[in-house]
């Protein structure tokens, strides 16, 4: 449960520590694969507290969501289409599906703890 929360905190911490900039022309690829990131991690997150988590898993899905967002990104401008909408969509409905799902359950394990 904590490694995810682990590295959310130390790479939003490391994000505001060090002075990276990002390209102007890569910003697009960059937002769309740390919304893949963050789909991973609250995926992960989610897992675990469905007792379903496996770190193989986790990484694959991280790196391989991660680099399969920014090549549609990629390929949708160089085509000239906006696929980056779509991953945009996928990602952000799974995303809040997931926060759903753990909101669902840490409030069911509160509500049995209390009673």
């Amino acid at each position: 449960m904590w490694l995810p929360l682990i590295g959310l905190i130390a790479g939003i911490v490391l994000g505001f520590v060090l002075d990276l900039r990002v390209p102007q022309e890569y910003s697009s690829y960059v937002s769309i694969a740390l919304l893949a990131g963050l789909d991973t991690i609250f995926g992960g997150i989610r897992a675990y507290l469905e007792r379903m988590f496996n770190v193989r898993i986790f990484m694959s899905g991280f790196f391989f969501n991660t680099l399969f967002a920014a090549g549609l990104a990629f390929l949708g401008a160089f085509l000239g289409i906006d696929l980056y909408m779509a991953a945009i969509v996928a990602f952000g409905v799974r995303l809040f599906n997931n926060l759903a799902v753990i909101r669902r359950i840490i409030l069911s394990k509160w509500l049995s703890q209390r009673q």
